[in-house]
């Protein structure tokens, strides 16, 4: 075989090995740098190496190191900008810490969730970051992960293990939304709830009720209707709020797609926003800024959510057993836009 054949084939060490008439051990060690190497001989090994363009087996690598340097990240969707961003930021921390990342999407799905899990184990992932689905009540495929000294950091959507995890300050984030709608002068105040058994709507709809309280308003408790996060839920809830004995003049949505659902409805409807009826969303999407009339919405810092995950993780990874869980709540901001601007 020519060098130029093999240049176009897997170079293994055994053939760099076998074309400088030295033994497969001297080549890994001259590779990994080490002294014991003759210099001329190291050297030799590294041209030899280069111009057959070699790279090293991961695979094997791993098997030795019991480590691969990946990590397998789970997330609802790919298509949902908030996700898409904290990749972004997980992926920063992790290739500066010479890690890479193996993404897959649950499509809001449980039984896809336990699927992407071990799909990602047979890949030999070091660990996972992931943010739960709105269906997973069931947290049993994680708590067998933390059994088996498995690394996990949830982000954003998480539940009561004992892991890493980073979240917004959902409830200050819900209350400030709320209490924007209290100071523009709205009284019949209505949320578009997630799913109750998540830890963030659960949160945000706790927010939204104490503003309410403590600012002696009226809650009407027809006026909570839950969404699924989707666009067609979130115009579901606008036309069972637009049923309702008590009609709404304002309304905060548990997310920025919830309220564009609700707008597109109450728009339809022939309903003014803000002058008939007001309306906060949660995200600060990009689209938020686009809607017609611009959405006012609490912004959360996403690309740091992403990294503050991948970097849990990477300090996870370096103190073992002595590392303390912890869950870090980032703040959020109160964007004002058109759609309370009365």
């Amino acid at each position: 075989m020519t060098l130029q054949t093999m240049k176009n084939e897997q170079v293994t060490i055994k053939d760099i090995a076998k074309l400088l008439g030295i033994s497969t051990s001297t080549v890994s060690r001259a590779l990994r740098g080490m002294p014991d190497v003759n210099p001329d001989t190291k050297q030799a090994v590294h041209e030899l190496a280069e111009q057959l363009n070699y790279q090293p087996n991961l695979v094997a690598l791993s098997l030795v190191k019991k480590r691969t340097k990946t990590i397998g990240v789970i997330i609802p969707s790919f298509t949902t900008y908030f996700y898409s961003k904290a990749i972004c930021g997980i992926q920063e921390v992790a290739l500066d810490a010479g890690y890479h990342i193996m993404v897959c999407q649950t499509n809001e799905d449980y039984k896809t969730e336990i699927k992407n899990i071990d799909i990602l184990l047979s890949s030999r992932v070091d660990g996972f970051i992931a943010s739960i689905t709105r269906e997973t009540e069931n947290y049993d495929h994680y708590t067998q992960l933390i059994q088996r000294g498995i690394p996990l950091v949830l982000f954003n959507r998480i539940c009561d293990l004992e892991v890493p995890k980073v979240v917004v300050d959902d409830y200050g984030g819900a209350y400030k939304a709320t209490k924007h709608l209290i100071d523009i002068g709205c009284t019949k105040i209505a949320h578009i709830a997630g799913p109750d058994h998540l830890y963030l709507c659960r949160n945000r709809l706790r927010g939204f009720l104490d503003a309410m309280k403590d600012h002696k308003m009226k809650i009407y408790e027809n006026l909570v209707v839950y969404s699924d996060f989707s666009i067609e839920s979130g115009m579901q809830c606008g036309r069972e709020l637009l049923q309702k004995s008590v009609k709404p003049d304002a309304v905060f949505a548990v997310c920025d797609t919830a309220a564009y659902g609700a707008m597109h409805v109450f728009k339809s409807k022939g309903l003014q926003i803000p002058a008939d009826i007001a309306i906060v969303g949660y995200t600060n999407e990009p689209l938020s800024e686009l809607t017609e009339p611009s959405l006012t919405t609490i912004s959360q810092p996403i690309f740091k959510i992403g990294k503050t995950a991948a970097e849990m993780f990477i300090q996870m990874m370096n103190e073992g057993k002595e590392y303390i869980p912890e869950t870090r709540i980032l703040s959020t901001e109160l964007i004002i836009r058109n759609s309370t601007r009365k």
